[in-house]
């Protein structure tokens, strides 16, 4: 999942259990829909990604660098204190948001089209509560 700084989901993406995150990266930066900004070119894709250290890779740097979005990911092997914990408990707290909704907490149903669409409604209800509170 990628959120913008209060928690509004960007872009989400269903995965097997199996399946690790940082495989879905690079799709998951594509299925970004362009940002509205100032007036004239708009922009199409964020700024900067935050992520922690599962994602540090050259491969990946190299492959965000080339979409125009400077990455910001913890390097592997350094001690703690990078940082991007006051980024990466928005995302957590989305999370926890989602699973505030009893059928996305444990998934009951079988066909991942169901489950991608309760998914998004989930998103959807989240976003319009933002709104709705702002």
């Amino acid at each position: 999942m990628l959120t913008d700084g209060n928690g509004i989901p960007l872009a989400v993406r269903l995965t097997g259990a199996n399946e690790h995150d940082v495989t879905q990266m690079l799709a998951l930066v594509d299925d970004v829909p362009p940002i509205a900004g100032k007036p004239g070119h708009p922009r199409q894709r964020p700024e900067v990604l935050f992520a922690d250290r599962a994602y540090d890779s050259k491969a990946h740097r190299l492959a965000l660098r080339q979409r125009g979005i400077r990455p910001c990911i913890a390097r592997r092997g350094e001690g703690h204190g990078s940082g991007l914990g006051i980024y990466r408990w928005v995302v957590e707290r989305t999370i926890s948001w989602l699973h505030q909704f009893r059928r996305l907490r444990v998934r009951f149903e079988r066909r991942a089209d169901i489950h991608e669409s309760l998914l998004q409604i989930g998103c959807a209800l989240i976003c319009w509560r933002m709104l709705e509170s702002s």
